[in-house]
């Protein structure tokens, strides 16, 4: 069976999805949580579900010395969900195209270093769109500029807050990318 590794910083149900989809459809298997905060909610789910976690603080990750950890799991792929630092070079080019992020808006618009969570949403609000959506993409070494996987769009109504927005993305989220990674790995 495939096995992927997974970076999150926050709450984690997009993990949790990830989770629920590869045990339902017997997909694939998680062999790693990556987290960079040690209070991330995300923590509990992992060790609710035996999955190994590997907490990196600033130091850590910039060193680099981790990525050996990762390789040693041999992951078919790895998923970022919410992970908000900057990838180092040196993973990019070690797992080169086997890197996806999931960003919540139709990039390019809405992309870029800050935009991110209800940063976006605010801003996809702000502009009065009509739509909004999803992007998943391989990771490059700009943010939000590697090549685009998936794009899945939501209606917006003139009503919706921010936050309502984030909420219909979020759905598309939790649909979208379990079925993602598991076209990716086939």
């Amino acid at each position: 069976m495939k096995s992927i590794i997974v970076f999150a910083s926050g709450a984690g149900s997009n993990f949790s999805s990830i989770i629920q989809y590869a045990k339902t459809n017997n997909a694939f298997s998680i062999a790693l949580l990556v987290v960079n905060k040690e209070d991330a909610p995300v923590i509990h789910l992992a060790k609710e579900q035996g999955i190994p976690i590997l907490i990196l603080n600033k130091e850590v990750f910039n060193n680099t010395e981790w990525i050996a950890t990762l390789a040693a799991y041999h992951p078919s792929l790895i998923v970022l969900v919410g992970f908000l630092w900057k990838l180092p070079e040196k993973l990019v080019t070690t797992f080169e195209r086997k890197i996806i992020n999931i960003h919540p808006s139709l990039l390019p618009k809405y992309g870029g270093k800050g935009m991110y969570g209800m940063h976006v949403h605010n801003a996809v609000r702000q502009a009065n769109e009509s739509e909004t959506g999803i992007t998943i993409h391989y990771v490059n070494e700009h943010y939000d500029e590697g090549a685009i996987i998936l794009q899945e769009k939501v209606a917006i109504d003139a009503f919706d807050t921010p936050l309502a927005i984030a909420k219909k993305v979020q759905q598309l989220e939790h649909r979208y990318l379990p079925i993602t990674i598991h076209a990716l790995l086939k």
